[in-house]
């Protein structure tokens, strides 16, 4: 499973270097049903050694934006692209990327900042001038709900969410009906009516549209119809939705569609159904699902949705690009084929920037597009505070379960980390990986000791003794396999922890939640510890 060039690969990229696309062959090697084989395609890379969809040479190679970037909604805006995605427990969140040509993006902003418990599929559009996200929550002790916020522009600053008092619904999908009255439909499929400035309702919920039944020997979670997205074109209304469960078997999520001359239906199924869906593990991209279709810059049409990558569970579901086509009937129907294989680029567009580094010298404001709590209060971001040395974190809880970790999505099979951690007064800080209260590992250090944290729980066993104020961290998580070390001279030497890590197991599938396996960084006890110089390096693999 290792790439005998990785050390030369991961020189070039301490040099700042991007490497070349790779030959098309490597691009289009078949995808088995090991994680080994799984590693066949080759992405381009780009800041970092990241791994970038846009090949150079006119095709892309999935995903388009990878790491935990679940439930796409996005939003054609002119010349403009902007998505957005389910944040769950992550706070700040809400982040909007932009596009020029569907295949490169780049985060602008997060649009939520007030923490309305976890967040799942929202709906982002545009009204008269006016962008709004709908958000399926639920704060803690309350029932879920659908919120709003709106913003003149898209940068923001957004408004304070507002709950259109839709009880027990989740998935909104925003759609104008033929009579110019504004409609939300929900997982069911339900619809109920808005108010023309959208911030309310005016109607009773009501049942929309029976979806499509697949055979009933097929492989899936749950039939659980969600995610509906709609969309105009010529006389039509085409409602695209998820069945078949988001997680689960491989084989169970998938896209389907059905169409009608007006919101109230009646709705007739697709002939095509399901126009996505995973057949079995040898496939790269497992449940697959949770599509919204858009237009290319060339008028050419795009599917966007999400999938799970074949023995990466633990990246979260990441944000996949497949080209369609209108059949003469007025249907469409899905074209992308191996999504182990570089695409052709959607045409026209001019490609932006992609991605971003993830490297952090903290003296700029990032939370959001990197940084986010998990879990937060409502006065978490009291805890943070930029100081001279770089980013201050005050204590709480008692160990990193409790604590509410600061936290950075990752989007790469393999990669390095490594920060600067001062602690102060009787705090207890350390690096993790980390999914969950229920499910994380790292290394935690005292004034006195070092820690060590594995199956969400500290391995007493292994306490070390060691006087620390000052320590720089480095986790290595080589396709899974965590390597810890740690440095009290700034780097300049190292002490190999004892222990090695194996995480592959910690995804939704096991532990719940629809989550990833994040870079983490805790402070319990009491007191604080300021962050320094950290450092990102995606390694070939």
């Amino acid at each position: 499973m290792h790439n005998p060039s990785r050390r030369e690969t991961f020189k070039l990229l301490l040099a700042g270097a991007s490497l070349p696309a790779l030959p098309a062959a490597a691009a289009t090697a078949t995808t088995a049903t090991t994680a080994c084989d799984a590693a066949a395609p080759r992405w381009r890379r780009g800041i970092e050694g990241q791994r970038q969809a846009d090949q150079g040479d006119g095709t892309y190679l999935n995903p388009i934006i990878a790491g935990d970037h679940p439930d796409p909604t996005v939003l054609k805006d002119g010349k403009d692209y902007y998505l957005t995605y389910s944040s769950f427990y992550s706070y700040p969140g809400l982040v909007i990327w932009h596009s020029t040509d569907l295949v490169n993006w780049r985060p602008l902003a997060p649009a939520l900042t007030k923490p309305l418990g976890t967040i799942w599929a929202v709906d982002l559009c545009k009204h008269d001038g006016r962008y709004f996200i709908y958000i399926p929550a639920a704060p803690d002790g309350k029932p879920w709900s659908i919120y709003a916020i709106w913003a003149d522009r898209i940068e923001g600053p957004w408004s304070d969410p507002v709950d259109l008092k839709i009880p027990d619904c989740i998935d909104p999908g925003h759609v104008v009906g033929e009579d110019g009255k504004r409609y939300l439909f929900v997982n069911g499929i339900r619809k109920i009516r808005l108010t023309d400035d959208g911030l309310a309702t005016d109607g009773k919920l009501e049942k929309a549209y029976e979806p499509w039944r697949y055979p009933t020997d097929w492989v899936v979670e749950n039939f659980a119809p969600e995610g509906p997205k709609l969309l105009r074109r010529g006389k039509w209304f085409y409602l695209v939705t998820a069945v078949g469960g988001t997680a689960g078997p491989v084989t169970g999520h998938m896209v389907i569609a059905a169409r009608a001359t007006s919101v109230h239906g009646p709705w007739e199924h697709c002939p095509h159904n399901p126009l996505v869906r995973s057949l079995g593990t040898a496939e790269p991209w497992w449940s697959r699902g949770h599509a919204t279709l858009v237009e290319g810059p060339a008028g050419d049409w795009w599917m966007i949705y999400h999938g799970y990558e074949n023995g990466y569970r633990t990246l979260g579901r990441q944000t996949l690009l497949e080209p369609i086509e209108w059949t003469d009937d007025g249907w469409f129907r899905a074209l992308g084929g191996d999504l182990s294989r570089a695409l052709p680029k959607p045409k026209g567009g001019a490609a932006g920037p992609a991605g971003h580094a993830l490297s952090d010298d903290f003296t700029r404001q990032r939370f959001g597009v990197q940084w986010a709590f998990h879990d937060p209060a409502p006065d978490e971001m009291g805890r943070a505070r930029y100081v001279q040395q770089g980013l201050r974190i005050a204590a709480r809880g008692t160990s990193p379960a409790d604590s509410r970790p600061l936290t950075c999505g990752v989007g790469d099979r393999a990669y390095e980390v490594e920060v600067d951690l001062t602690l102060e007064g009787e705090a207890e800080a350390g690096l993790l990986l980390f999914y969950s209260q229920k499910a994380f590992v790292g290394i935690g250090f005292t004034r006195d000791e070092v820690k060590t944290f594995q199956y969400a729980e500290e391995q007493g066993w292994a306490r070390g003794k060691r006087k620390t104020t000052s320590v720089r961290v480095r986790m290595t998580n080589d396709e899974h396999v965590v390597t810890w070390h740690y440095s009290h001279d700034g780097g300049k030497t190292w002490t190999l922890h004892g222990t090695r890590m194996e995480v592959s197991g910690i995804h939704h599938n096991v532990f719940g939640g629809f989550l990833s396996l994040k870079v983490g960084i805790y402070c319990a006890g009491a007191g604080a510890v300021t962050l320094g110089d950290f450092r990102y390096r995606a390694l070939a693999s």
